[in-house]
């Protein structure tokens, strides 16, 4: 069993990858478990290609690149970092030192799994598995929709920034939502209105899915409170309904917990002893879900760790500090 771990950092989004760098500055032997098979969380695998505007630094950046350096930074440090790793025990033992999947023993724990486990929201009708080529669920690749006619299914932020991005990349966009109204910013609704790129198809309810001429495929809609429907043919559909997601692991570790959100102190600590929590997975009053603010709470998380590992060591404060 490995013992000489300071702390494991379970889960690799952008605070994980993060707090992981930020242990080895504080001299730490640091441990990144991630379920998946790649680092880098939500930012990642669900909008790579979205303009984030609220990084320090950065005036904008995508959330490709911003994995991107997050991964170059902690892949330049020490840590140790383990893919396809799913944490589901987390033990005290008499030292107060903690057993992770009984294979991992470690002095202590900083959880960073955002929201937890992610799965698209599908649609709501069964098709022909031979079209799920046509329909999308994850924007990585934009290029691959150039010049093409494609559908974005939702009415949220995410509709409306995957229809922007698309647009940009001169697909024709038809943007199918159940309401004339929509969720998301009303300055990206009014930007994609005046889009000649984009159409709106409001207020209708997508119903079936077939084959089309070509590899395209023709969605069928029909119109809300009304009984006529319509079919229209697409070369993609991409589909925008959300994701839904899933913590509730970390209740089984005795974790207090709050509508699904793990409870912290000032300190970032949990109400067990020598486990933390940073990001999208904590909660206290006011807090704000943005990626900024979960750096800010790795490094208090981070640093509070570091003091209860070495209580007799003066630690160097980074990066601004005036003695």
């Amino acid at each position: 069993m490995e013992t000489d771990y300071d702390i494991a950092v379970i889960g690799a989004g952008p605070v994980g990858l993060f707090a992981s760098y930020f242990a080895n500055l504080h001299g730490l032997k640091v441990i990144l478990l991630e379920s998946l098979n790649e680092l880098g969380g939500q930012p990642n695998a669900l909008y790579p290609a979205k303009t984030i505007r609220d990084i320090p630094v950065f005036a904008e950046i995508s959330g490709k690149d911003l994995t991107k350096e997050l991964i170059e930074q902690v892949e330049a440090s020490q840590t140790t970092i383990k893919n396809n790793y799913q944490v589901t025990m987390i033990e005290e033992n008499e030292d107060h030192s903690l057993k992770i999947n009984d294979d991992l023993l470690v002095k202590s724990v900083l959880i960073t799994t955002g929201n937890g486990a992610f799965a698209p929201k599908k649609v709501p009708f069964e098709y022909d598995s031979s079209l799920d080529k046509n329909v999308h669920y994850f924007l990585k690749d934009l290029e691959q929709f150039q010049n093409k006619n494609v559908a974005v299914l939702g009415g949220g932020d995410s509709a409306l920034d995957w229809a922007e991005m698309l647009a940009e990349q001169n697909a024709h966009v038809s943007i199918v939502h159940r309401r004339e109204q929509f969720r998301g910013l009303e300055g990206t609704v009014n930007s994609l209105k005046a889009n000649d790129n984009v159409t709106f198809l409001t207020p209708y309810l997508p119903l079936s899915l077939t084959a089309g001429n070509d590899g395209t495929v023709n969605l069928t809609l029909k119109k809300m409170r009304e009984d006529s429907e319509k079919s229209f043919n697409f070369d993609d559909i991409v589909v925008a309904y959300g994701f839904s997601t899933n913590n509730n692991v970390v209740e089984d570790w005795g974790l207090d917990t709050k509508q699904g959100f793990i409870e912290a102190n000032r300190f970032m600590q949990t109400n067990l002893q020598n486990v933390y929590v940073a990001g999208d997975a904590a909660t206290y009053e006011n807090r704000v879900p943005i990626i900024a603010l979960g750096f800010g709470e790795a490094q208090i998380a981070v640093t509070s760790i570091a003091r209860t590992i070495f209580p007799d060591k003066q630690l160097t404060m980074h990066s601004t500090s005036i003695k």
